[in-house]
């Protein structure tokens, strides 16, 4: 944990404390060699609906399974750390997931603090979802976004070896801003999607 990368867009080093990874249409041996390359040891399922109509091999019990055999350790989250909460006042009319509305919420605050507490061990995880675009998904927008408020940084695995910045996923979500207005108030990234 807490090897030095080069974030991408600006050229400037980071230091990782939690990674994140999304499988897309990966393999899992594709995956795994991206998760190998930072040495993770945890591999944190942060998809409130674990299971992937086109990629089977990432359905919660395949991908435990392939986990345990490859040595890492599998743990579920997305009833915490997921994008679509269980919890409907997490909505609005337009059932459009509040993120401002999530972050206060004691679930996603208790898997925060799990988190919080691996990188206090120095463990070396990494959150995952489906979406392979960490600009396009939660991760970034809602659980990086709370790391990052946190001073915890959060490295984006693009392919083995290469990672992007939070600040650097966020500038690419709001148009080459940071999340952050001229006055160094945090940009609120109230709801992204909606859901049916």
């Amino acid at each position: 944990m807490g090897s030095v990368v080069l974030g991408l867009e600006l050229n400037r080093q980071m230091e990782v404390k939690v990674y994140s990874i999304g499988h897309g249409n990966k393999s899992w041996e594709r995956l795994l060699e991206e998760l190998n390359s930072f040495s993770i040891e945890y591999l944190i399922d942060v998809r409130s609906k674990p299971y992937s109509k086109w990629n089977p091999h990432f359905n919660r019990e395949e991908l435990e399974k392939a986990c345990r055999l490859a040595g890492l350790t599998y743990i579920f989250m997305g009833d915490q750390l997921g994008g679509l909460p269980a919890d409907r006042s997490c909505y609005n009319l337009d059932n459009k997931v509040l993120y401002d509305r999530v972050r206060e919420k004691a679930f996603f605050q208790s898997g925060i603090d799990r988190l919080r507490t691996a990188v206090k061990k120095k463990i070396c995880v990494a959150m995952m979802c489906s979406e392979g675009n960490p600009a396009q998904c939660h991760r970034s927008k809602l659980v990086g976004e709370e790391l990052q408020s946190l001073s915890i940084p959060v490295g984006h695995i693009l392919e083995p070896g290469k990672v992007k910045s939070q600040v650097d996923v966020m500038n690419e979500v709001n148009g080459g801003k940071n999340s952050t207005d001229l006055f160094g108030d945090q940009i609120s990234l109230n709801s992204r999607k909606s859901y049916e």
